[in-house]
């Protein structure tokens, strides 16, 4: 098994603002009180096993996530009742990925937030985000 001593998605229950909410044979969906202040319901789906980024994932840990996906949705829907979701995966420094164990980031949003209406996207369209080639 693949496995780090120091990385949390490794070791969940280690950090006690740390919850499983839900898993299957391969991934876990993970809540942390500590996010919930300004991101209510949001959490991620991370392997069991150590993989740096996304592209390590297995064809079982892929499917394993799409099931956990599908469940996580439920239960925020449930809980949460957000009006939409953004998902996504950062992968890599440049894409501000802090903590290197892949890890999709599940985060529901609602209408009467500041930012509703901007996705991922919104940010990295901005002209300040435009390169420079040389």
């Amino acid at each position: 098994m693949s496995y780090e001593t120091n990385c949390p998605f490794c070791n969940p229950t280690k950090d006690h603002n740390q919850n499983i909410v839900v898993e299957n044979k391969t991934c876990y969906f993970l809540q942390h009180d500590k996010q919930q202040d300004v991101l209510e319901g949001s959490g991620v789906i991370v392997p069991k096993q150590h993989r740096a980024t996304t592209f390590d994932l297995t064809k079982d840990e892929w499917d394993d996530t799409y099931e956990l996906l599908q469940k996580a949705k439920e239960y925020l829907d449930r809980i949460y009742a957000p009006d939409g979701y953004t998902l996504g995966w950062n992968v890599g420094e440049a894409s501000n990925q802090s903590i290197q164990h892949s890890h999709l980031h599940v985060i529901p949003r609602y209408h009467d937030e500041p930012l509703a209406g901007k996705g991922l996207r919104h940010w990295l369209k901005q002209p300040e985000n435009k390169r420079v080639r040389k």
